[in-house]
Order: C-alpha cells, then sequence, then structure tokens
C-alpha cells in the first residue's frame, strides 16, 4: 500500500468505472494467475462522493477529527476466542470499506517503524456476481512478539459484498490455529445530526441527506467479529495467553494504520469536481 492516495485521487480513479454496472465475469471463475486489480464497479454515487470528500477536507482544517481508540473485547468458551472490535473512523462508509479491500491496499506499512505489517501474497477469484466476490488469499502479517513483528502466513477464503459493505472470512491454513474466521462490515456515523438536523433524528442516509441540506458528513462504525481456536498446546495456559495477547497487539497495530490513513484522506486535496465529471461523462 504505502501511503494511500487522498480522497481525489480515490474518486479519480472509481470515476472511470460504471456505477452499478453488473458484473462481466463468470458466475464461477478459478483464475490460475494472481490477481490484484481493484473490483471494476463502484456501489455508491460518485457525486456524493465527490461532495463528502469536500465536506471533510473542509471540516478537517477547522475542527479536526478525534480519532477514537478501538474499543476490544475478547471472551473465551468452549475452546474457541471471540474477539469483537468496534472502531469509528472519520471516513464514509464506502470510502473505509473500500480502503480495506483494496487489493493494492492489502500492505498496511507503519511509516514511523518503516515495517510492513500486512501484505497480500496472492489473490484468485473463485466466484463474482453483482457487488459480491468470493477469492481465495494468501495473506502475511506481521504479529507482535514481545515487541518482534514476526510474519505469520494466512491462507483464506474470502467472501465480500462490495453493496452491503459486509465481508466474511474462513481460514484454508493459519499457522497455530485449528480454527479461524470472522466477518467485518462498515456502518454509517450521521456526524452533524445534532447540529444540523436539530430535533429530526435521521434513519437513514437519504433523511440525513436531506435534513442537513446536504452538508452533513458521513463517519464510519468498522465492527469485527473475530473467532479462533488455537492448536494444542497453545490452546492451553500460560501458551494461550500469550496467543490471546499477540492477536490484541497485532490487531491494535493494524487498526492504527487504518486511523492513520484515515488522517491523511481527510487532509488530502479532493480532485476538482469538473475533472472527475467529465471522465464520467466518457464512459
Amino acid at each position: 500500500m504505502g501511503v494511500f492516495p487522498g480522497f481525489g485521487s480515490w474518486i479519480n480513479q472509481n470515476s472511470q468505472q460504471p456505477l452499478k454496472a453488473e458484473s462481466k465475469r463468470s458466475e464461477n471463475v478459478d483464475s490460475e494467475e494472481d490477481d490484484f486489480n481493484y473490483p471494476d464497479k463502484v456501489y455508491y454515487d460518485l457525486k456524493e462522493a465527490q461532495k463528502q470528500a469536500d465536506l471533510w477536507h473542509e471540516a478537517e482544517k477547522k475542527h479536526p477529527w478525534h480519532n477514537a481508540s478501538p474499543k476490544i473485547k475478547v471472551t473465551h468458551e468452549n475452546g474457541f476466542y471471540h474477539m469483537n472490535i468496534e472502531l469509528t473512523v472519520g471516513l464514509p462508509p464506502y470510502f473505509l470499506y473500500n480502503f480495506l479491500i483494496d487489493p493494492g491496499s492489502g500492505t498496511f506499512r507503519d511509516l514511523r517503524k518503516r515495517r510492513n505489517l500486512m501484505e497480500n501474497k496472492s489473490r484468485k477469484i473463485l466466484f463474482e456476481n453483482g457487488p459480491r466476490q468470493m477469492m481465495r488469499m494468501e495473506k502475511s502479517v506481521a504479529c507482535n512478539v514481545f515487541g518482534v513483528y514476526i510474519p505469520i502466513s494466512m491462507n483464506l477464503i474470502v467472501d465480500e459484498n462490495r453493496k452491503d459493505l459486509m465481508t466474511q472470512y474462513k481460514k484454508e491454513k493459519v499457522r497455530f490455529m485449528k480454527a479461524f474466521e470472522g466477518n467485518y462490515k462498515v456502518e454509517p456515523i450521521f456526524v452533524d445530526k445534532e447540529r444540523l438536523c436539530k430535533k429530526r433524528i435521521p434513519m437513514t442516509q437519504e433523511e440525513y441527506k436531506k435534513c442537513s441540506g446536504g452538508q452533513g458528513k458521513l463517519a464510519s462504525k468498522l465492527t469485527i467479529d473475530q473467532y479462533y481456536q488455537p492448536y494444542p498446546p497453545f490452546n492451553l495456559p500460560p501458551l494461550s495467553w500469550f496467543i490471546r495477547g499477540m492477536t490484541i497487539k497485532t490487531s491494535k497495530s493494524l487498526l492504527a494504520q487504518v486511523q492513520d490513513t484515515s488522517i491523511a484522506m481527510r487532509t488530502a486535496t479532493p480532485m476538482p469536481e469538473e475533472t472527475t465529471s467529465n471522465k464520467h461523462e466518457k464512459l
């Protein structure tokens, strides 16, 4: 990934693609080559995305968004660990989700310490139909072991829904893990509802846009539910305590990079509206 491009570059990239276009890919695909291409369709309003980019950029100059720390809760029952994460991010839902699933963003790089925290090694599309895409992926995640980052290979089946902003994943092979699966979703937060909507509480993005006069910013709530069961003897104390702590530390490192990226995107200068409009009209 390196440094993720700003709002303007993102809109510029996607405005060249048809809005809500149907998939031209076969519903049953088993590619022999690695496929790191970004999905060739978008499922959100490009003009509204440009508007949100402008709103966030201007607001960041006057009242910078505060990045709240993630809420992480880990429970243990019947040999399985459940890690629930909630993170509020100062980006519209479609920007955040697209960043998370973009194959080119598979590398989460800590620029301060100059290390890759996660990167995509391979990606093969198995199935695609409209907004849904299923892939076989190999990732390398740098796990924090007593302050030393050790790469752990993960082979996963990943099922994305780019319209509902939801992803499910399940292991084919993950080191130390007998079971490993989870899901994440991105939901909208109506940041300015109390200031702009007064007594009317919006329930949908359409209502929010109307009551705020199109001036209300959208932020995101990222929810992750991850379930895992270590192989013996890592499922027993004290090794199970070590696995639990390593999982939490690694998750915090990745989430910190999401927040750092959101700052870069909010402060980036959006592309001129005429540029994105002209490119879209040439389709």
